[in-house]
């Protein structure tokens, strides 16, 4: 395993394989063996774990999964690595390789991802999903977002991203980085940035900061949000245009469907001035507006 997470020994494989890390794929590669072992360790994972990696690279991260979860599905965009670590995994009888790209679209898991994780739920009694991957950088708000999305439930996520991404996720209100993927993350889980990567740990190196991030989705949050993919498109129509009066925000989103005394009327509902910004409000108070949203709508016809 070491060997194998060496930046010598990844030039050395690239070159005899012809190959070279594809930027467009956001190809950097944990070259630190201890912060690998920080990545697996973290997940705490059991064999009643069903792991989703993404990004499968050369495989060494996968069988170090592979060694303590009853199944890894593992998922690699680009053709030349998926062989390369078909090669290095070919003895793992608990690891579905899939060479394709893990998203349908923006706001879609791939439904072949979502097939292979189900297969092996059903397969494994007790069993949870968990995601641990070394994310690659153009994936990874996709990836957190839509799977905390499905029906899935995973038990966490523990993933490498941008330490400006680490940023977003753990952001507070009013603050440059407070976003809809702030409240997205934190309205139904628990985040915590495990560590903080120089560029130095990879390969090649990024021109950014990185972080190892867990997360850990709660019942008792998920459940308080009614209809989560209505709530889910919600905030981030709150945050098209983060700057502007939430007044106008709302004009914008429901165009024809609310009207500005409508909008005058949530925001004297709930008490809120009108020089009131989506950017300054806490997750409970963006789940009373979009509940108080709801029911104007519903009042007015368009439930």
């Amino acid at each position: 395993m070491s060997v194998r997470h060496t930046t010598t020994f990844l030039i050395r494989r690239f070159k005899e394989a012809g190959i070279r890390p594809d930027t467009r794929h956001g190809q950097n590669f944990l070259v630190d063996l201890n912060l690998l072992n920080v990545l697996a360790e973290t997940a705490q994972l059991t064999a009643d774990d069903v792991v989703l990696e993404v990004g499968t690279g050369t495989g060494s991260l996968t069988a170090l999964l592979a060694q303590s979860a009853a199944h890894v599905v593992t998922v690699e965009i680009d053709e030349a690595l998926h062989q390369l670590a078909c090669e290095s995994l070919a003895d793992l009888n608990n690891v579905t390789m899939l060479h394709q790209d893990v998203l349908r679209n923006k706001n879609n898991l791939h439904p072949n991802v979502l097939l292979a994780i189900e297969d092996q739920l059903r397969d494994t009694p007790a069993s949870r999903i968990k995601l641990v991957a070394n994310l690659p950088y153009n994936v990874a708000t996709p990836v957190i977002s839509n799977l905390l999305a499905t029906d899935l439930k995973p038990e966490s996520l523990t993933v490498t991203i941008q330490k400006e991404l680490a940023d977003r996720m753990t952001a507070i209100p009013g603050t440059k980085d407070y976003s809809a993927l702030s409240i997205w993350i934190q309205c139904q889980c628990e985040v915590n940035v495990v560590r903080v990567m120089p560029p130095t740990c990879f390969w090649p190196r990024p021109k950014v900061n990185s972080a190892i991030i867990h997360i850990e989705p709660k019942a008792e949050l998920r459940d308080r949000i009614p209809h989560r993919d209505l709530f889910h498109s919600f905030i981030r129509s709150m945050f098209f245009h983060r700057r502007k009066l939430l007044r106008r925000v709302l004009l914008s989103a429901y165009k024809g469907q609310l009207a500005k005394p409508d909008v005058d009327d949530i925001l004297r509902i709930l008490g809120w001035s009108a020089e009131t910004r989506a950017e300054q409000l806490p997750i409970d108070e963006m789940l009373q507006l979009f509940s108080t949203v709801r029911e104007k709508l519903e009042s007015l016809g368009h439930g």
